[in-house]
């Protein structure tokens, strides 16, 4: 098998470890910002919590049901964002999305996250793996209004 074969055999099986065993999952009691994404298309609901202190991230959580790419999304950002200030976390969701949709783009080192770098090549895809994103991105700007793939 070639190397890109390997590396995408790694990386589909971290996204069903995701997918299967998600980090994170769960409602957190005591956060203080709330959002809710969903993509009509497929039917992916997300529910993103967010403990903010300080400026940071001091903890996150998901529930909510959808796709593989979707539940994989949701727990590897949960992870990728925890603790980090606001700050970096709007700068890595920027990040993210040019590297999901945007083949001019070269997206700055995202350690684990590159795993859904492939997701690209199925457009229809792209909408499940950035839908927790934008639901994070709206938690941290305080929007009430469901975040939305459309």
């Amino acid at each position: 098998m070639s190397d890109t074969g390997d590396l995408r055999e790694l990386y589909q099986e971290v996204i069903f470890d995701h997918n299967r065993h998600p980090r994170n999952f769960g409602r957190l009691a005591d956060a203080n910002r709330v959002a809710e994404g969903h993509n009509p298309l497929c039917g992916d609901n997300v529910t993103v919590y967010l403990k903010l202190e300080g400026g940071r991230v001091a903890d996150v959580k998901f529930e909510g049901q959808g796709c593989a790419i979707s539940t994989a999304s949701a727990s590897l950002m949960s992870e990728a964002v925890k603790g980090r200030p606001v700050e970096e976390v709007e700068k890595l969701f920027r990040s993210f999305h040019a590297m999901i949709v945007d083949d001019n783009v070269a997206p700055e080192d995202l350690g684990k996250l590159e795993v859904l770098s492939g997701v690209k090549e199925f457009p229809v895809r792209v909408k499940c793996a950035t839908l927790p994103w934008h639901t994070l991105h709206n938690a941290l700007l305080g929007k009430h209004e469901a975040a939305t793939t459309e």
